[in-house]
């Protein structure tokens, strides 16, 4: 019985303690420093084999899945976002990844620039707070040429990586450039077609715009890998160093908490909704099945981890954070 109400008690004097520290003492505390409320530089490393990756942030912006995504019910939106804690605007990352292979600096995507307003427009900045000038990029990759993966290619109409050859798919040129093209897409897509245009256009001009056609090797080690759908020449890149490969797939996932789920669910800014759900189910599937590196464009920075297949679903499992990626 004395065992029992002592239990009682001690339980009794604990709640009293959390009372006191949780609701009562914060009255009476002073920070001891301003709050800073700011974070430190979007970049983060690893190595793949003998090639140093570097994922850097452009940016994070509200991305407006209730109104954005289709052939997946808002039901089903709903409850994916609840499970992983998640409420509406959720927060889109763009990311790009800088590949450095020991000849040759190559900068996949540019992110938004100033296109997408002041959440975005952080990759130069990114990039040299992670050791690197633009002016050391010798090649610029796109997987396509919308806003938030052409937008960062230029600065005050030049271009912002002034030694660099950029280099997109012919499939993608030929559409974005081509004004039956844009007559005949929709509206809120217009602008797109003009952003691309003006992107490119210094690279044209100076004769360091180059396209490729399909798949194929553009460099040791690094081959464009067509996925259509999002875009008519959206490409995704395999990058591979030693035994060690990296999938960089573009905007085969907009939203994980969704898609994963749900590889049919879509975005309304794709040009061929059906094209774009079979490349992004080959993407996973193929991800999954030979345990690739991946870098993801729109999943939370720094965008980099594996693929796990789980039945009909998927699930992303992110990379650890490794301090010190080049004793590896």
């Amino acid at each position: 019985m004395n065992t029992m109400r002592h239990g009682r008690d001690l339980a009794a004097s604990l709640l009293m303690a959390i009372i006191w520290v949780v609701v009562l003492h914060p009255l009476h505390a002073r920070a001891g420093a301003p709050q800073v409320r700011t974070q430190g530089p979007g970049f983060y490393r690893v190595m793949l084999g003998e090639f140093e990756v570097t994922s850097l942030l452009d940016g994070t912006h509200p991305f407006p899945v209730d109104t954005v995504m289709t052939d997946v019910s808002k039901d089903e939106v709903a409850k994916d976002l609840a499970r992983d804690d998640l409420a509406l605007p959720i927060q889109g990352s763009i990311n790009a990844f800088l590949i450095n292979t020991g000849s040759k600096l190559i900068l996949i995507d540019t992110g938004a620039g100033i296109l997408y307003g002041d959440c975005c427009g952080h990759l130069m900045a990114n990039l040299r707070a992670a050791g690197y000038q633009p002016e050391q990029v010798d090649e610029v990759l796109l997987t396509h040429l919308h806003k938030d993966h052409v937008g960062g290619a230029v600065t005050e109409g030049k271009m912002a990586f002034p030694n660099a050859v950029l280099r997109v798919s012919q499939s993608d040129a030929d559409y974005w450039f081509d004004p039956a093209s844009k007559a005949k897409a929709p509206g809120f897509l217009s602008s797109f077609f003009d952003s691309a245009i003006s992107s490119v256009a210094p690279y044209q001009r100076a004769g360091r715009f180059k396209t490729f056609t399909g798949n194929e090797e553009l460099e040791p080690g690094i081959w464009a890998l067509a996925t259509p759908g999002h875009t008519p020449g959206h490409t995704s890149y395999v990058i591979q160093s030693g035994t060690q490969t990296l999938l960089v797939w573009g905007d085969i996932i907009h939203v994980a908490s969704i898609q994963l789920q749900n590889p049919s669910a879509s975005v309304e800014y794709d040009t061929d909704a059906r094209a774009a759900q079979r490349s992004r189910r080959a993407m996973l599937q193929l991800a999954a099945s030979k345990h690739l590196l991946v870098g993801a464009e729109h999943i939370s920075f720094p965008g980099i981890g594996h693929i796990r297949a789980s039945a009909d679903t998927y699930e992303w499992i992110p990379v650890n954070y490794d301090g010190d990626p080049g004793k590896h």
